[in-house]
């Protein structure tokens, strides 16, 4: 089993950056692909980003492209979203996720962080 924690969020203006920490406890997650989510009000989830268990390999939604970096730190148990250059369609709870192995289904989630950006 594995327990993820998010942190990192709050408000920004437009234009500004924020970084989401996800720590993971329970086990080691060096062995999961692991992934960002967002959920905006009235709108579906929808993933951000995700990186497989190396980090030798990313993903970006459209979206986010450019502006958006997940990283991660194995031996901290740890996945980072950066986010820069914020924009007010970024706004929503944004949820750390692992995937079950080295496979792309997600069946692990955190309880999320608001990101709030103010134009």
């Amino acid at each position: 089993q594995v327990q993820l924690v998010e942190s990192g969020g709050g408000l920004v203006q437009a234009g500004g950056s924020l970084r989401l920490s996800c720590v993971a406890s329970g086990r080691s997650i060096s062995g999961y692909n692991m992934g960002w989510f967002r959920q905006a009000p009235e709108k579906t989830r929808e993933r951000v980003a995700t990186i497989n268990w190396s980090g030798g390999s990313t993903w970006y939604a459209d979206s986010v492209k450019g502006r958006f970096t997940i990283s991660r730190d194995n031996a901290k148990n740890t996945v980072y979203l950066q986010m820069n250059s914020l924009k007010p369609e970024d706004t929503g709870v944004y949820y750390c996720a692992a995937a079950n192995g080295v496979g792309w289904s997600f069946v692990y989630w955190g309880q999320g962080t608001q990101v709030t950006v103010s134009s």
